[in-house]
């Protein structure tokens, strides 16, 4: 059985609905934790939860506790914390580069590639990109919602704009950039993944692609690897969540 909330499901399991909740804080060494007001809100007013139910958290780098609520109210909640679910484990090393889209596009991107294991999000600036206004705290939020569903341990690292060129200009040595050229001219993408098989990062580009001159800077970076995924021309989140995938199932954790 599943509760939808905001496109998602919440996880019923032996009739119990399993609630897992994102604290940026340190929970190794915490006997009590204090929810904020949109937690609470959330626990109190959307899942009518109650003091003795348990649900489980997690901060990204200490794995997932239980923690039993001691006190909740619409604006005021304490939680204690109990045995350890689970260990750590991070997401694989791959990033996701993409040109920001129309807001329910951007917002499917932000969701799936959280699904999918990205370790790190980077908005990137292009001349044809639909929004030059990014919303870092609203992508923070959906990353954070969609760890929490998802059950992953971890929330990826969602970086602050930058334009294409300088991106490309200050692009880590050891790190793959996969580009997902749509003129066709590039290589199969599960052959490019299986021969480099270490940190990497997949570049998306707008809606309406790169111009030229973008396509020239991109191709000319010595740490790219040109890639196509087919005849067919996807659309930009499309071709983002089928990149992943391919990535995934050739050098992640699948």
């Amino acid at each position: 059985m599943a509760k939808q909330k905001n496109g998602y499901s919440m996880f019923f399991a032996a009739s119990n609905m399993i609630v897992r909740m994102f604290f940026n804080i340190d929970l190794c060494n915490q006997k009590l934790i204090r929810a904020d007001e949109k937690q609470c809100n959330y626990l109190f007013n959307v899942l009518r939860l109650k003091v003795g139910d348990v649900i489980y958290v997690f901060n990204g780098k200490s794995g997932e506790y239980e923690a039993e609520i001691s006190e909740l109210s619409r604006k005021k909640g304490l939680l204690k914390i109990g045995r350890k679910i689970k260990d750590f484990k991070p997401s694989p090393d791959v990033w996701l580069l993409f040109a920001p889209l129309k807001k329910d596009n951007t917002d499917m991107v932000i969701q799936k590639a959280t699904e999918l294991g990205v370790r790190k999000i980077i908005p990137v600036i292009t001349a044809r990109t639909n929004s030059e206004k990014v919303r870092t705290e609203r992508f923070i939020a959906q990353s954070i919602e969609a760890s929490e569903q998802c059950r992953r341990l971890d929330v990826p690292e969602i970086a602050a704009p930058e334009l294409i060129e300088n991106l490309l200009k200050n692009w880590p040595d050891d790190r793959t950039l996969f580009f997902l050229n749509e003129s066709g001219s590039g290589s199969n993408i599960l052959q490019k993944m299986r021969s480099n098989s270490g940190k990497a990062a997949i570049l998306i580009g707008p809606e309406g692609g790169f111009n030229e001159d973008e396509i020239k800077k991109v191709l000319e970076n010595q740490k790219v690897c040109d890639i196509y995924l087919g005849e067919r021309i996807l659309r930009a989140e499309t071709a983002a969540i089928a990149a992943l995938s391919c990535w995934q199932a050739v050098n992640g954790d699948w």
